[in-house]
């Protein structure tokens, strides 16, 4: 409701600023769809009069919008003759036909996109994705798949096997890395030091506390010290323990500790292209899109 009310159009959303935008997207996770919604509304307003373009093709050269998004768009909204694949689809049509291959590789995804394809009635694509989804996701569940009420079971060859909750084949999951950050709040004059990240990549150009990985068999002090001084070209005096913030990314999960730092010299800068650093109010911290980990400990400062 929030985005909505802020961004009533493609329009208005085209107009804002990326920073505005950012901020209101902030909570929301994925970052980059904020970053490619922007980009992709300034883009239908430059290229396309304001008005979403009625292809597939069209759709899916827009930033953001992938293969089933694009064909989802394109027959449902539009009335295209093109499947839209996604999970539930996958699962169903991998039960239906027995597929024994790894749905989210390649090549299993374009063995499926050609199956869902040669099933398509011209002229019904929006209602025979939308059945599928549907079908998917309230009958062809992926655990106790309700086969007894499925309008599909009398062909269904993974049910035939008695396979149905073997299918689609479970895709091997490597352990997910654990990151441990050292937080500087680095203080100076009443303000605190933000990073702004580049825009690109994960939480891009969003506002940060500086931080530097802690390396095996370091104090978090030691590395916060050592990272500010190498990396920012900043000498602080690493204070007390402020919070300590866990959180569990798509891929990746991290446990950050944040530290009272006063700063003793040195002019702040940005590690990498495209960061910018700033001295900003706590008061003004709010003002500042972040992600969840930075957000936690500007809350615990704000207290």
């Amino acid at each position: 409701r929030r985005w909505l009310r802020r961004f009533p159009s493609v329009k208005a959303l085209a107009a804002a600023p990326l920073q505005a935008v950012l901020a209101v997207w902030e909570g929301l996770g994925y970052y980059s769809r904020a970053r490619n919604l922007h980009r992709a509304a300034q883009i239908v307003v430059r290229e396309h009069a304001g008005r979403l373009p009625r292809t597939f093709e069209a759709l899916l050269a827009l930033p953001g919008i992938g293969r089933y998004t694009a064909a989802a768009i394109a027959s449902i909204a539009f009335g295209a003759d093109v499947a839209a694949l996604d999970g539930n689809v996958k699962r169903v049509l991998a039960r239906l036909f027995n597929y024994a291959g790894d749905v989210k590789t390649p090549r299993g995804e374009a063995h499926l996109w050609a199956l869902a394809q040669s099933l398509l009635p011209p002229g019904r694509a929006g209602d025979y994705n939308q059945a599928l989804m549907d079908l998917g996701a309230t009958v062809c569940t992926p655990r106790a798949p309700a086969c007894p009420v499925c309008p599909l079971r009398e062909g269904c060859q993974a049910r035939q096997l008695g396979v149905q909750a073997e299918r689609p084949t479970p895709a091997k999951r490597a352990p997910s890395p654990h990151q441990a950050l050292a937080v500087g709040v680095v203080r100076k004059a009443g303000r605190v030091l933000l990073v702004r990240r580049p825009a690109g990549g994960l939480l891009g150009g969003l506002w940060a506390f500086p931080s530097v990985e802690i390396g095996d068999g370091l104090r978090p002090e030691a590395a916060l010290a050592r990272g500010l001084r190498a990396g920012y070209g900043l000498s602080a005096q690493v204070g007390g323990r402020l919070a300590t913030v866990r959180h569990a990314y798509t891929h990746r999960r991290v446990t950050a500790a944040a530290f009272d730092c006063l700063w003793t010299a040195g002019r702040p800068l940005p590690v990498r292209a495209g960061e910018r650093v700033k001295w900003v109010r706590i008061a003004a911290l709010a003002d500042h899109p972040m992600g969840r980990v930075d957000r936690r400990i500007a809350r615990s400062l704000e207290a």
